[in-house]
This record gives C-alpha cells, structure tokens and sequence, in this order.
C-alpha cells in the first residue's frame, strides 16, 4: 500500500498536525484520511481566524456605531467545533497506535 501523504496547499503547521496524527494513529484508509484533512483544513481556517482577531479585537462597530462581535468569531468558533468533531470521529482521543507494550518513552 502507498504511503499516504498529506493533502496539497496546507501550511506548515496544519500539514505538521497532518503528518503527526497520521503516523501517530496510522490513519490509512480512505475515510480515515477524507476526516484527517477535514481536521486540519478546519485547523488551518480556526488558525486564519486567530490572526484576523488578533489583529483587529473580537469586537467591531456596525453602521450605526454600535459595537458587535466581529465576523472572525464565528468562523473561528465553527471551524473549532468542526476541527473537535473531526478529531472524534477519527477517535484519536485514545491511545495512539504504538510499535512496542509499555509505556511512552519520556512520560
């Protein structure tokens, strides 16, 4: 079977969160890896909107002056509740796949 690789035009932390997970839990079959990049396309846009926020503050002022949340929460609030659905669904809330019994090496 071939290697998988991650999903083309990631950024460099959101591929690093692929290749971990991926080598981590050995995610290779075909759903496995369509949920995989859905997590880290939905890190990647949580990360985008982190940015806009921490550049522009959480809140904006509408037409009338009156002060409202910025557009950014929300796509960081959806792409978070999109990256945890993902990461559950993937279970990767459990132990990762290991090479050997015992405990981690460091823990």
């Amino acid at each position: 079977m071939k290697k998988p690789t991650p999903p083309k035009g990631l950024q460099p932390a959101p591929r690093a969160l692929w290749v971990r997970l991926q080598r981590e839990y050995g995610i290779t079959d075909g759903a496995g890896l369509t949920l995989l990049e859905t997590a880290v396309r939905a890190y990647s846009r949580m990360g985008e909107a982190q940015r806009i926020l921490d550049a522009d503050g959480c809140v904006t002022r509408d037409k009338f002056g009156q002060v409202k949340s910025h557009p950014a929460t929300q796509v960081e609030r959806d792409s978070r509740a999109g990256l945890l659905a993902a990461l559950k669904a993937l279970n990767v809330d459990v132990e990762p796949v290991r090479s050997a019994p015992g405990r981690p090496p460091g823990r």
